[in-house]
């Protein structure tokens, strides 16, 4: 607005004006829009800071010493016309006087055209937005504003510089002979451009304007960052003053509303329901969406260490299966968020950049997707397709919650408090069951635990799923918007959204102790064998639990965190991070041995000797024990040759099991290369002395009841050995078994060793 204030006021009035009844778009601006009242809605990318304007001055005349009050000035330093005393004349020669002018605050923010607003084949444009006084510091990079002001024209300040600079320097002799000198050796093409240069820079001189927006209000146009200001004003607040203050920001008839919703006996589920209605089904994706969406609790201890509370998702899957349609439903769905692709961001996108100003000529930060981002949700696509400097750039971002910047002087810590929704696709284009989430996804340890959910979406043929897919999807293709039905609508869902964010849910006697018992057993889990994670279980992953159990409260609407919301989280966190249950691995495409009879004679034979050496142990144990060294002796005899050859030979198993005998197996090959002298070469252990070692730490497990339990055992390690030979290439031969004096051959005594180009983990 205009300021008018006369001599005698205490204050100064600001008129602002707001909520017209139409906003154009910053394409909309022309020049026929100059001076008039009129409005625009914009996403802010860079903001300066806050300086004094003066706005009316006072002068001194240098002559004759009368003051001069009330000089108002507009866009540019003013004098006085000519001094007021009748007996001067002075023109000139005025001095300011600073104690008696007025000072005004003022910011520059740069203003970008919103995404959903840009023609096809275009791009974003942008604009320089004056504001001053009170609507100074309102506007954050990131936010989407609506400004009300009047379209104004200044002169492009920089392109007059730069050319007033390239005259300067141009008029010397020594240049002019230089060029001559120089477009007289380059030839006629030189000569051609310095004469175009000429004309432009003669017949644009005075075309260099540029549009700018001289805004006296400036309001939020979303209601995220509103309740993120709610949220803010709560902090210092206790449990009984947030729902009277989180009340106040609602009508009553949304309150109605939020308090039917609040009631609904399957309110989780149907909030659920209600999300990416055009997806259908992965309820439990839905799930870890919808409780990004809520989010968990900022906390700072009292030294000062912050803990986030914003909940992370990474979306894993083969192509087609609706990755991208949860980020765009998210990037529509809310108003802060920021989508950006993997592989066409670079770390200084994602985070921030410093630039050098082309009016000031002073270095400040351009903001990222993370920081535009802030205090809402940045949805990443083709995560995996980032370089790895790229993706060490955000390891900051995504637990502290902060962008460190050091660069050209400038040395800060910026807020980039977002929660990141990522979409990755499997490193071989599908993904492979037989193998875990750590192969199938190109992304390092360090990326993976800063994300609370990953979920992995696998397209697998089903009739049922199929069928009913294909109906949703042509329903959705023939009657549009009808053939969705969800629960809730998007503006209610948004409402419930910014109403519940306002809760503080806190931690009970009950909800504490459970998640030290779900912590617990999903250590043990972790170190057991058999049991294939997609990363180790750390302690990332507890506080990912009482975020979960956090944001569940707040569905609920909800100020106590109860056991039934942390057996939840810790459901959502075991299906999120166990990796997909895997096919059993086929065995009979191994080659078969030689002979199967000379097959089971090996397992035979090591099996007796391993009954003999146990029979032997026992000798001087208790005589409780006779009897069963009698039945193992009574095991080892004929009867036991001719169970052993009625023993079915394995041709599937399963991939826990498989999992299971291939890291024994790798273990003690790893170990004994191990155990070699520094400088001497490895050259692989005898598939025998493997197979001898893996029967004996089996057996000291106590998991054999009878000679055929360990004979199948015995031939299921054979298998597993020739398969990981021939198929997976884990393994590879050394040297081949010699046949004996009859020409048979032996092929447990080959020697064997790990592939080099296996990772041991």
């Amino acid at each position: 607005g205009v300021g008018s204030a006369s001599a005698s006021s205490a204050k100064d009035f600001w008129v602002s004006f707001y909520n017209l009844p139409s906003v154009l778009r910053m394409r909309g601006l022309r020049t026929e829009k100059i001076g008039q009242l009129s409005s625009f809605c914009g996403t802010v990318t860079r903001v300066s800071e806050v300086r004094p304007e003066l706005t009316v001055a006072a002068f001194k005349c240098a002559m004759c010493g009368t003051v001069c009050h009330g000089i108002e000035q507009q866009f540019r330093f003013t004098t006085p016309t000519i001094c007021s005393n009748p007996t001067c004349g002075n023109r000139t020669a005025f001095i300011l006087l600073r104690d008696s002018c007025k000072f005004a605050d003022w910011q520059r923010l740069r203003c970008q055209e919103n995404p959903n607003e840009v023609p096809p084949g275009c791009m974003p444009r942008s604009m320089d937005v004056i504001v001053r006084n009170e609507n100074v510091e309102k506007a954050r990079a990131g936010d989407r504003m609506v400004f009300t002001g009047s379209l104004i024209v200044v002169p492009d300040a920089a392109s007059l510089m730069a050319r007033d600079a390239a005259s300067k320097i141009g008029g010397s002799a020594e240049q002019a002979q230089s060029r001559r000198s120089s477009a007289g050796r380059s030839g006629s093409a030189a000569a051609a451009g310095e004469g175009i240069g000429g004309l432009k820079a003669l017949g644009s001189r005075q075309l260099t304007y540029k549009l700018a927006f001289l805004s006296n209000s400036v309001h939020l146009a979303s209601f995220q960052s509103q309740a993120d200001q709610v949220s803010a004003m709560l902090q210092q607040q206790g449990s009984e003053e947030e729902e009277a203050a989180g009340d106040h920001q609602f009508t009553e008839e949304e309150l109605q509303d939020i308090s039917l919703m609040r009631s609904d006996p399957n309110l989780y589920n149907n909030l659920v329901k209600s999300m990416a209605p055009k997806v259908f089904g992965h309820s439990d994706i839905k799930r870890a969406i919808l409780l990004m969406l809520f989010g968990g609790l900022h906390k700072e201890s009292k030294e000062g260490v912050k803990l986030r509370g914003d909940i992370n998702v990474c979306v894993v899957g083969d192509p087609a299966c609706a990755k991208s349609q949860f980020l765009k439903y998210v990037a529509s769905f809310m108003p802060r968020t920021i989508y950006t692709s993997g592989k066409a961001s670079s770390a200084a996108g994602l985070t921030a950049s410093v630039i050098k100003d082309a009016e000031t000529g002073e270095f400040c930060i351009e903001a990222g997707a993370l920081m535009l981002a802030d205090n809402g949700i940045c949805c990443i696509d083709e995560f995996d397709k980032m370089d790895i400097r790229d993706q060490v750039a955000i390891h900051e971002a995504m637990e502290q919650q902060t962008i460190s910047i050091s660069k050209a002087g400038i040395q800060a810590t910026l807020n980039a408090r977002t929660s990141i929704l990522a979409a990755a696709n499997p490193a071989a284009g599908r993904y492979d069951r037989s193998k875990g989430l750590r192969y199938n996804v190109a992304l390092p340890p360090a990326i993976l635990s800063r994300f609370d959910l990953i979920h992995v979406m696998i397209d697998e043929p089903d009739d049922a799923f199929d069928y009913n897919l294909a109906h949703h999807i042509v329903k959705v293709h023939q009657k549009k918007s009808e053939a969705l039905t969800p629960v809730y609508t998007n503006q209610q869902l948004q409402r419930y959204i910014k109403y519940a964010r306002t809760i503080k849910p806190k931690l009970t006697a009950e909800a504490s102790q459970a998640l030290k018992q779900a912590y617990v057993r999903l250590r043990s889990n972790d170190v057991q064998s058999g049991q294939s994670f997609a990363y180790r279980m750390t302690v990332r992953q507890l506080e990912s639990m009482i975020r979960l159990s956090e944001a569940l409260a707040r569905v609920h609407c909800e100020f106590d965190i109860s056991p039934i919301h942390v057996h939840e989280a810790e459901r959502l966190l075991k299906t999120s991070i166990i990796s997909v249950e895997a096919h059993d691995v086929e065995l009979d495409r191994a080659p078969m041995p030689e002979s199967l009879h000379d097959f089971i004679q090996h397992g035979h034979r090591v099996i007796r000797e391993r009954l003999e050496e146990t029979a032997a142990a026992r000798e001087d144990g208790a005589g409780a024990n006779e009897g069963q060294e009698q039945a193992a002796e009574d095991g080892a005899g004929d009867g036991g040759e001719a169970s052993l050859k009625n023993v079915p030979v394995p041709t599937s198993v399963s991939y826990t099991k498989f999992r299971e005998v291939t890291d024994l197996v790798v273990t003690y090959l790893d170990s004994e290369e191990k155990r070699q002298a520094p400088g001497q070469e490895f050259t692989g252990a005898k598939q025998a002395d493997v197979m001898r070692w893996y029967m004996d730490e089996v057996s000291k497990t106590g998991k054999f009841s009878s000679l055929e339990e360990m004979a199948q055992e015995y031939m299921l390690l054979q298998r597993v050995m020739e398969y990981l030979i021939h198929n997976e290439q884990t393994l590879i031969v050394m040297q081949q078994a010699q046949p004996d004096a009859e020409g048979n051959t032996d092929i447990t005594q080959r020697t064997v060793a790990l592939n080099p180009n296996y990772v041991v983990e």
